[in-house]
């Protein structure tokens, strides 16, 4: 997996946390996993704060960053870093930008959307027929930021997925997808942690519009 493409894997779980539905008493995984898809088929619009905690076991170290993200399904989206400051992804609808001035000053990756770098939602990869490519099972009740949760627990079935392993925590009373954890291949666990979550309510209406900042240079990403 490029460094662009775990990049956008990690904005896309970031919005795949978008999910919201009626509560229901069962807590099994496969009623869980089967209240998050429900939830998720009816978001249109959504903005959330999150924060995001990567743990790199090769390396030993742990980076945290914040932002909040808009998005209206299904291509746009628009993550702006608070932490760090100045860093933004974008989907037009067309393209993803990926501007990162933290790391990588003077240049920002445009990749087009659809191109091998993950699903313009990455929520599509965990609750659009979940089934077909993870084995399900339970996981155990937690409570998060005050809010209690049952979290399920999925198994790629393909050695091809960049995952060895994703964890979904589900909120008991309302179905909000209230985290979102993967572990890759070489062991990089991400851990990412709603804060605040507003659904189907209105976006900025320049927010999925990317304007190349002055002397930065484009770099075209993959184009299929």
């Amino acid at each position: 997996m490029t460094k662009t493409a775990r990049t956008l894997a990690a904005v896309y779980a970031i919005a795949g946390i978008m999910l919201c539905a009626a509560p229901v008493a069962a807590q099994t995984a496969d009623a869980t996993l089967d209240r998050a898809v429900a939830a998720y088929a009816t978001v249109k619009t959504a903005r959330i704060a999150f924060t995001q905690v990567i743990d790199n076991q090769l390396t030993g170290s742990t980076v945290t960053s914040r932002g909040e993200l808009q998005q209206r399904r299904p291509s746009r989206f628009n993550v702006k870093f608070d932490e760090p400051a100045g860093d933004r992804i974008v989907s037009d609808g067309k393209f993803v930008w990926v501007y990162l001035p933290s790391t990588n000053p003077g240049q920002v990756i445009r990749a087009k959307l659809g191109a091998d770098v993950g699903a313009p939602d990455f929520a599509a990869q965990f609750l659009e027929s979940p089934r077909k490519n993870y084995t399900v099972a339970g996981g155990a009740a937690a409570t998060i930021d005050g809010n209690a949760t049952h979290s399920v627990q999925l198994t790629p079935k393909s050695k091809e997925s960049p995952f060895q392993k994703v964890t979904l925590w589900v909120n008991d009373d309302d179905a909000l997808l209230r985290r979102v954890e993967t572990v890759d291949g070489s062991g990089v666990t991400r851990r990412i942690t709603v804060t605040r979550f507003t659904k189907n309510g209105a976006v900025d209406a320049n927010a999925f519009v990317f304007h190349v900042p002055a002397g930065v240079k484009v770099f075209d990403g993959p184009t299929s």
